[in-house]
């Protein structure tokens, strides 16, 4: 979906330049009616052609074809589909005409729609809340009997103005005491909300996380570069005793690298973010010591990238490896990998992007997904071949793990990982569907899909 961008991308930076359609086709090479193809999205274009025609316009190919515009399109679309702008007659097909021509606006639009999400789902919190916390119930129980003490006190005062002054200086005191007691219960849910408040906001900081992640397409050669040779102070054969040795080595080594990425990072603003963004490149500093760069892209193409052999082979967990693999310098004759992680209650509680792979942002992700089979067979991986409404085909492959305490009579409480490629790159790996498995039919979301019939449907959905 990215690509679409790319034609009113070039077509703005061509007119804020001054620059015409002829004088930019004859400087990198081609006719002036190929161009226009190209932006209006009738051609793509790509590789060589695309680095000379950003040189001609004075950016970066990373400027001109940025990921995480992909990633705003992809939501661009989902906004444009919700339930409540259905009556608005939004021109969906010209989303990526939009974010090309004023980036900052789509953005914008973006923000805002994330924003009143996240403002609807703390009302629903807190309507729950209101209605089932026994904490809130008595607390504004208590605030509205000291509220009508304090009225009944000032009407007395009021109707009756010749009281007697001993009397009248009892009600006083009686409003002056309900009024610090209501004051006390008021800072007392205050601060119970903020608090709650705190633990609830997770949204907009992990998108920020996501595009710094995004940015550097899940790669950090600073941090690697940092790794080299510490992978040798891990002497613990097993992989849970390696893996605290790597986080106390991480501790050690990696603060000052860690904090001027996550601070030279323009998209990283909020101090949840921050906070946010510093244990996730803790993890992958982790990685990069368990999993040093060069040894694992040659034992992964060696293994195939299959993820157990891979955790055996270099004593760690399965999800390191998940981790690990979407890391892999982008280089031709190598898969691209994305990856999620989904907890018992089927939210997806992290995500290392893929290409092409839309995930939802403002609805739950289509049931269909592996990702959520997994957990009836724990410990398992799991293949899927997956075909999307759009004709883009993905393998999916998952497994569920428990997270706890283990131990008879304990409960098992299980995440599930799951790495995701294109069916093109799956031929590189074990993974490799055969023509006898099956091809799957899944969609984004129920409400982005247009498969009507499918029995797993639980919203309505679009209709074009």
């Amino acid at each position: 979906m990215a690509d679409t961008i790319l034609g009113p991308r070039i077509r703005q930076r061509r007119r804020e330049v001054g620059i015409t359609q002829v004088e930019l086709a004859q400087k990198i090479g081609i006719s002036p009616s190929y161009l226009n193809l190209i932006e209006w999205n009738k051609r793509r274009i790509a590789g060589t052609l695309l680095r000379k025609t950003a040189e001609a316009l004075g950016l970066s190919i990373e400027n001109l074809a940025s990921a995480s515009e992909g990633r705003l399109l992809d939501a661009l679309t989902e906004i444009a589909r919700l339930p409540s702008l259905q009556s608005l007659d939004i021109e969906e097909p010209r989303s990526s005409e939009f974010i090309g021509r004023f980036p900052g606006w789509a953005r914008g639009v973006a923000a805002l729609a994330r924003s009143e999400q996240e403002a609807i789902s703390r009302a629903e919190t807190l309507s729950d809340r209101l209605s089932n916390d026994p904490f809130l119930s008595e607390t504004i129980h208590r605030m509205l009997s000291r509220i009508a003490a304090v009225r009944s006190a000032v009407e007395i005062l009021i109707e009756y103005p010749d009281i007697a002054p001993d009397r009248r200086d009892r009600f006083d005191q009686i409003i002056d005491e309900e009024v610090r007691a209501l004051s006390d219960v008021a800072e007392a849910l205050a601060a119970y909300l903020d608090k709650a408040e705190d633990a609830d906001r997770v949204l907009t900081p992990l998108d920020e996380v996501e595009a710094l992640f995004d940015a550097n397409e899940n790669h950090f050669d600073q941090i690697e570069k940092d790794a080299d040779g510490l992978h040798d102070l891990l002497t613990e054969p097993h992989p849970i005793s390696r893996r605290q040795k790597a986080d106390v080595i991480a501790k050690e080594h990696f603060g000052d690298t860690i904090g001027g990425i996550v601070h030279g990072h323009s998209l990283v603003n909020t101090s949840a973010a921050h906070t946010r963004a510093r244990q996730s490149l803790a993890n992958y500093a982790v990685g990069a010591i368990l999993m040093p760069m060069p040894v694992f892209t040659r034992r992964a193409s060696e293994l195939r990238y299959d993820i157990e052999a891979l955790a055996e082979a270099f004593s760690v967990e399965v999800d390191a490896v998940c981790h690990r693999l979407t890391a892999l310098p982008r280089q031709a004759g190598s898969p691209r990998f994305g990856y999620l992680r989904a907890n018992a209650a089927g939210t997806i509680i992290e995500m290392l992007k893929l290409d092409g792979l839309a995930v939802p942002r403002y609805a739950a992700a289509c049931p269909l997904w592996v990702l959520y089979r997994a957990q009836q067979s724990p410990e398992a991986v799991i293949r899927q071949r997956a075909l999307f409404p759009s004709g883009a085909r993905f393998v999916f492959v998952a497994r569920a793990r428990n997270q706890g305490p283990t131990g008879f009579g304990k409960p098992r409480h299980y995440l599930t990982d799951m790495i995701a490629m294109r069916e093109d790159d799956a031929h590189l790996t074990v993974y490799s569907p055969d023509p006898s498995v099956p091809v799957e039919e899944v969609g984004p979301s129920c409400r982005l899909c247009p498969r009507t019939t499918c029995a797993h449907r639980v919203e309505d959905p679009f209709s074009e």
